[in-house]
């Protein structure tokens, strides 16, 4: 690689995304695919913008994302997560402005465990009076 690029993670439910920032390149790719082909729904490609549009560098810097594990929906979350970290190591006097948008804050939100002796995590059988 011949420029230097810029590394972050980001998490979201249970996908794990390695995200690559290139300084001065044009592009968006996801798993080796473009992200629009690999998030195919325009919510997420929006989601995953958003933390480049508030600093005004959409289309200014290429971006390389590696997710594995959970869906699209949760993967689509920890790209931005990433993406927005790695701005915030590219140009730290952002941070205000990510913060703001909530770039920042990995949301902590996943599945809870189903207990033992029940149909689902929470879910109880119905009730008879005998």
């Amino acid at each position: 690689m011949a420029t230097a690029s810029i590394y972050a993670t980001g998490r979201r439910k249970s996908a794990i995304a390695r995200v690559w920032i290139f300084p001065g390149q044009k592009g968006f790719t996801v798993n080796g695919q473009d992200s629009d082909k690999y998030l195919k729904r325009a919510n997420l490609q929006m989601l995953v913008e958003q933390p480049l549009k508030s600093v005004n560098l959409l289309g200014q810097v290429r971006v390389r994302a590696r997710v594995e594990g959970g869906g699209t929906a949760g993967q689509a979350g920890a790209i931005r997560l990433g993406i927005a970290r790695a701005l915030l190591s590219l140009s730290p006097e952002s941070r205000s402005t990510l913060r703001q948008g909530g770039y920042l804050t990995r949301d902590p939100r996943e599945k809870e465990r189903k207990k033992a002796g029940r149909k689902g995590a929470r879910r109880r059988f119905q009730y008879t009076k005998r």
